[in-house]
């Protein structure tokens, strides 16, 4: 037996063939574990693409990124770069607008404009109705609990809320102001 395991011997008259489907046989046996492993791999690395995102976005995008695209050669030339960019910025725009514009003017032209939002006192009470007590609360600090609490509040917000859809801007109290507890006796008019 020249070969341990298989039933070919060197004095065999087709040896040559037998070889040949031999050498094929164990080619098949290569790339099929070959195959297996480079989908177990890939599975492997799947799932920890999906485990880290879970987990930790920032270490997910770090490994993501590929240092021979990202970053990876020589810097374009800043001169040339700007040169590009003034270059395309500079030339007059030389396009001349095609008949679909009409079409999307007059598609627009017949859209009827949106009533006017009024916001009420009760407008603003169903919102806070609806809003969570103690959830954590915006900048202001202000709990939901005591704007269910304050129905005074409610003419004052919807009135605040009115004047900045009038203005069509919102005040910077709005994103920037605290609100601070007065007591009655402290209150000046």
């Amino acid at each position: 037996m020249a070969f341990a395991g298989t039933n070919i011997s060197l004095s065999q008259p087709d040896i040559t063939q037998k070889l040949t489907e031999r050498i094929d046989d164990l080619k098949q046996k290569i790339a099929a574990w070959g195959k297996r492993i480079r989908r177990f791999t890939e599975r492997s690395r799947r799932f920890n693409q999906n485990r880290l995102f879970q987990s930790d976005h920032k270490r997910l995008y770090k490994s993501l990124e590929r240092p021979e695209v990202c970053g990876a050669g020589p810097r374009p030339d800043q001169a040339n770069t700007v040169a590009f960019w003034r270059g395309l910025r500079s030339e007059p725009v030389n396009h001349s607008e095609g008949p679909w514009t009409e079409v999307v003017a007059s598609q627009c032209a017949r859209i009827t404009p949106m009533d006017p939002v009024i916001i009420t006192p009760d407008d603003v009470a169903e919102a806070v109705r609806r809003a969570p007590n103690w959830k954590s609360p915006g900048l202001g600090g202000l709990h939901h609990y005591w704007l269910k609490g304050f129905m005074v509040c409610h003419a004052v917000l919807a009135r605040q809320f009115q004047e900045a859809l009038n203005q069509k801007s919102l005040p910077s109290l709005f994103t920037t102001g605290i609100p601070h507890l007065v007591p009655k006796d402290q209150f000046v008019e």
